[in-house]
């Protein structure tokens, strides 16, 4: 097949259309898992029934982006899928552990033959929601530094797998503040003023952290003309933070107004940390090692590749804005059919 694109333009679509699913996923899943992070915080069972319906509808089509992600790896950078699992084999495997866990445990507490067999899925879908969190923070944290070994790397890992554990729950607390109401409603605000000093200081340390982690990076952060075209970035963020500490101090509002606004501001925020990231590391797919270039498949495979993917991404996203305009209001008590 003849690719009906400039082949040096292929590799690029793909780091894009990879790099949309990766964010889609961070953001839509996460806000489930930290749902599921938050679940022991409930004041009973009646509010863990419905946070866990807050999410029902969402959590299992949410992961369809991290299967998109991580496939698109594979078949148009397959030396890169190779190198970036061998790097990151254990918490990858820890992680499928996490999502399996915690889908068990979504449908068999259902299931649940008394009270003590529900809390007990419940550990779990905690566990899962946790588990899975903590090992995508461990593995941004290994990216970040280039798959380096050491002390220090292996500790600013760990320090990336709290923060994006916290950061998934600031983004489910602003999930609940948006489809809760009531007393949960007030749990989720004050979980989300906790959380978003968490996710501030995440960012700041990941921000210090990046530059350093090559001279490459440091170049492309603090030399002229590029630390004017990424000043806005850090500028956007600390008035996104800003806004959501002087809006938070007063939620829940009257008549419930700005309810979704937390949750669009969080989401801001995701975007904004992956733009700098996408900014420092492109266009290495392995940091350091790999290009887009150098890793991607041949041309004429990336085509037919991009023909599918074509397809697919729209029908992801038909049926992702699908189920959030059928599922648009408040979260009703939980039903299982």
């Amino acid at each position: 097949m003849t690719p009906f694109l400039p082949p040096e333009t292929l590799p690029v679509v793909f780091a894009a259309l990879m790099a949309l699913s990766i964010l889609a996923y961070v953001v839509l899943d996460g806000f489930d898992l930290g749902v599921g992070a938050l679940l022991p915080l409930a004041g009973g069972e009646a509010e863990r029934d419905r946070m866990v319906a807050s999410i029902g509808p969402f959590w299992d089509a949410n992961e369809t982006w991290l299967v998109l992600g991580v496939g698109l790896l594979l078949v148009a950078f397959p030396t890169a899928h190779g190198m970036v699992l061998t790097a990151l084999y254990l918490p990858v495997a820890l992680m499928l552990m996490g999502l399996i866990l915690r889908g068990v445990a979504f449908e068999f507490r259902a299931k649940a033959a008394d009270a003590a067999d529900k809390r007990r899925w419940d550990a779990a879908f905690i566990g899962g929601s946790l588990l899975t969190a903590l090992t995508q923070g461990w593995m941004l944290g290994r990216y970040v530094l280039g798959f380096e070994e050491g002390f220090v790397a292996l500790v600013f890992a760990a320090m990336s797998a709290i923060g994006v554990a916290i950061a998934y729950a600031f983004i489910g607390a602003c999930w609940l503040i948006w489809r809760t109401e009531g007393d949960l409603q007030r749990r989720a605000v004050a979980w989300a003023r906790v959380t978003l000093w968490g996710i501030a200081l995440g960012i700041l340390l990941v921000s210090l952290a990046t530059p350093f982690a090559s001279p490459r990076i440091f170049e492309r952060w603090f030399s002229l003309p590029y630390v004017v075209l990424l000043a806005p970035l850090p500028l956007m963020t600390l008035a996104l933070v800003g806004g959501l500490v002087a809006l938070l101090r007063h939620m829940p509002l009257p008549g419930d107004a700005l309810r979704r606004v937390p949750f669009w501001a969080a989401t801001a925020l995701f975007c904004l940390s992956f733009a700098g990231l996408a900014w420092s590391f492109f266009p290495y797919v392995v940091p350091e090692r790999l290009t887009v270039w150098d890793a991607a498949a041949a041309p004429e495979s990336l085509s037919i590749i991009l023909a599918g993917a074509l397809v697919v991404l729209p029908v992801i996203l038909l049926y992702t804005v699908l189920a959030w305009r059928i599922f648009r209001g408040k979260a009703a008590d939980l039903r299982y059919y």
